[in-house]
């Protein structure tokens, strides 16, 4: 799709209606219904809805690091931090967030069965530990952490969120998150802080641009309204 304006427009579409309908009751109807867009017009652009959905896992790849290439200016402690929580928490608080985060874990049971969600969600797991080896490693090389292994850390870090997510998604136990990120603190992060450096203990604050997500607002996942209500992205 060479319109950007256009594919922003479905993406945010996919998103609110991923959140009231989850992925297996989603229809081209529902995304169609909440743009200017005809279902004809959807097709037009995607040959399947699960053309349309692996498009969105693009879509929230590419917005994900976008956000992190404007952290490079904070510390390496803070931008570990920052993808901590936001991985961890979402960009959204509340009823929005668990909807979104069930219908994303609706998708990756399918991805077994579907290899266009399996390649997707691959690229995503790959570009994540990529991020976040880097932030490990500028610490290491700036003195903030001590000497570790980042990619032996980073598979760490994100099973361990993987896994409160999952939980608390599957059992409606929202105490597997707070519990979760405490034991990364204390037993994986505390030790690579070098000298008497923190880590936050209340959930980092979302300075993951701020402008950027109010100049996309109407445009991508991150809406108006998780830009308004957002406490923290994913």
């Amino acid at each position: 799709m060479t319109d950007p304006d256009v594919r922003n427009a479905i993406m945010t579409a996919t998103y609110e209606a991923l959140c009231e309908h989850g992925y297996t009751d989603l229809t081209a109807q529902d995304i169609a219904d909440r743009t200017d867009k005809s279902k004809s017009l959807l097709f037009y652009h995607y040959d399947s809805k699960e053309d349309l959905v692996a498009d969105f896992l693009v879509f929230l790849r590419e917005l994900f690091e976008e956000r992190f290439d404007e952290t490079d200016d904070h510390p390496p402690s803070d931008r570990l931090a920052m993808f901590v929580d936001w991985y961890l928490y979402g960009s959204t608080d509340g009823d929005e967030r668990q909807s979104f985060h069930t219908a994303m874990l609706e998708l990756r049971t399918q991805a077994p069965y579907n290899d266009q969600f399996r390649q997707e969600l691959r690229k995503t797991d790959d570009d994540l530990r990529d991020i976040l080896e880097a932030i490990l490693r500028d610490g290491i090389d700036t003195g903030e952490f001590t000497d570790h292994d980042p990619e032996e850390t980073a598979a760490l870090l994100i099973a361990a969120i993987d896994g409160a997510r999952t939980r608390q998604l599957t059992l409606d136990r929202d105490e597997y998150l707070g519990a979760v990120r405490s034991a990364i603190v204390t037993r994986v992060i505390d030790d690579l802080l070098a000298g008497d450096r923190s880590f936050p203990t209340e959930p980092f604050s979302n300075e993951l641009s701020q402008a950027r997500l109010e100049a996309t607002a109407d445009s991508s996942p991150a809406t108006t309204r998780s830009t308004d209500e957002s406490t923290d992205e994913s």
